[in-house]
């Protein structure tokens, strides 16, 4: 196939999607419900073209000039280099030398306003044009068969002139949603959707139906309708981004724990601490962290759980000076609120921490709130997968902390993530002497050897993590309450309450 000239849309999320932008002198369709971005979408389009030094025209049928320079300067942009032709104009026209009365035909009305259209492009010759909207000339042709033909000619009408071409058509319950006609005429299809969740922002996204000759990416994107224009997040795909790395392990700066892992766990996995509130996860996880920074390796924490304040407090009790690590530049901390986050917008910040800013290893805690950005479980579950792929693809060290529901007895997690993950850190309570303390093993390591002994965890200010030696004297550890049954000399220390 030979190469296409393409054009940039303005909008770089969407150039990557189409894999470098749109084929030039084609008539694509741009579709989507009210409030989805299909007017920003088209002004992005056409102010690209006025940086390139294009002629553009925007056609507008149901807004005015002054309301597209209202919306334009939303996003501080300016409509200077923009040729509007607005419907009022066709309506002086029509009306100027036709006698208006009840009885005048629909018909006379649609031809002439086409007509006014090939006007004003004949005037112009613009490159590009944005047609906003369809529902317009929808109304105006009173039937499916007369749109059509009218959608044809102007098709007919643009192709010898080489302008690309985006037609806008509003789902507004006119139609149903994905017009058939529309869709066999245009080269190209872009649908955007606005969707309103039980709780939190709305969530947008688009995809590309077709678009004939362009290996695209498929797929629905995630946007957002920010100042600037839309902010397009296209669907992370692990196996484009594969990396060269060497596989060595990555300690923790403390030996007992990295000897539950045989050193380690390797560059390119990941690795699964998981647990009930308060046995430990976020300190073991800061402690690989801490570690890491010190070597002066880009690190990088996204906090959907704990303010990052405590976070910077709780870890200074514990001798790790995480604001000192910030200062250097060796560690970035992203606070992110779930309810305003898309998983897409998640993707795209985790894929810039890595490619921009060099991340060897990379905290997210927690998974529950990851799977409060997200209300289905499956999409969770894969988008998460691909993700890690992409991690692990590039070299990153990935810990994820895992909360388990409940203190003691059985313990069940919110999603069962653990086989995504190449080692599990399992974290537990316990009872010894009449006391309450925990245990640290590693239940599986895909990426080489593992302990299978249990031992005592301890975690203080003054000794910061401790692992004890294996613990050999214990009973009902599959039952969910694991009970120490041995000698106390084999105990640590009482662990200190104030940590």
């Amino acid at each position: 196939m030979a190469e296409q000239n393409k054009l940039k849309t303005g909008n770089a999320g969407l150039d990557d999607i189409l894999r470098g932008g749109l084929p030039a002198g084609r008539m694509y369709l741009v579709e989507g419900s009210p409030g989805s971005g299909k007017t920003t979408l088209g002004l992005e389009f056409l102010l690209e073209g006025v940086r390139r030094g294009e002629p553009v025209l925007y056609i507008t049928l149901s807004e005015s000039r002054e309301e597209l320079m209202v919306v334009a300067a939303s996003h501080g942009l300016s409509l200077d280099g923009v040729s509007v032709f607005e419907l009022a104009s066709a309506d002086e026209a029509i009306g100027h030398g036709a006698e208006q009365s009840i009885l005048h035909p629909w018909e006379a009305e649609l031809g002439q306003t086409v007509a006014l259209i090939r006007s004003e492009v004949e005037r112009i010759r613009p490159a590009r044009v944005v047609f906003d909207s369809l529902s317009e000339l929808r109304l105006l042709a009173q039937d499916s068969l007369r749109f059509r033909r009218q959608v044809l000619a102007l098709k007919q009408f643009f192709d010898p002139r080489g302008t690309t071409v985006l037609l806008v058509d509003d789902l507004a319950g006119l139609i149903p949603a994905g017009d058939g006609h529309l869709h066999s005429i245009c080269h190209g299809v872009i649908t955007l959707e606005r969707l309103t969740l039980d709780f939190g922002a709305a969530r947008r996204r688009l995809q590309v139906q077709k678009l004939r000759g362009v290996d695209y990416v498929a797929g629905y994107h995630d946007f957002n309708i920010r100042r600037g224009g839309l902010d397009v997040f296209p669907r992370l795909v692990a196996l484009d981004q594969h990396a060269d790395f060497v596989g060595d392990p990555v300690p923790s700066g403390n030996d007992e724990l990295d000897r539950l892992v045989a050193g380690g766990p390797l560059r390119g996995t990941t690795m699964l601490i998981t647990g009930p509130a308060g046995t430990g996860k976020t300190t073991i996880a800061l402690q690989y962290l801490d570690a890491a920074c010190r070597r002066g390796e880009p690190c990088a924490i996204f906090e959907f759980d704990e303010r990052i304040g405590t976070m910077f407090t709780r870890a200074r009790a514990l001798g790790i000076d995480l604001g000192g690590h910030v200062a250097r530049g060796h560690l970035r901390v992203h606070q992110v609120d779930p309810a305003e986050l898309s998983p897409g917008e998640f993707s795209a910040r985790v894929q810039r921490a890595v490619d921009r800013g060099g991340v060897r290893l990379l905290v997210i805690d927690s998974l529950n709130g990851y799977l409060a950005a997200m209300p289905q479980e499956q999409q969770l579950i894969l988008q998460l997968h691909e993700l890690l792929s992409y991690l692990n693809q590039k070299g990153v060290m990935t810990l994820l902390i895992n909360p388990q529901h409940g203190m003691v007895g059985t313990m069940s997690g919110s999603i069962d993530v653990s086989y995504v993950a190449d080692t599990v850190m399992l974290l537990r309570y316990f009872e010894a002497e009449g006391r309450i303390r925990k245990a640290i093993s590693i239940l599986k390591n895909r990426s080489g050897a593992h302990e299978d002994t249990i031992r005592e965890l301890r975690i203080s200010s003054a000794e910061g993590v401790q692992v004890s030696e294996p613990l050999s004297a214990f009973r009902g550890v599959l039952t969910g309450t694991p009970e120490y049954v041995g000698v106390s000399p084999a105990l640590m220390e009482a662990p200190d309450r104030a940590s």
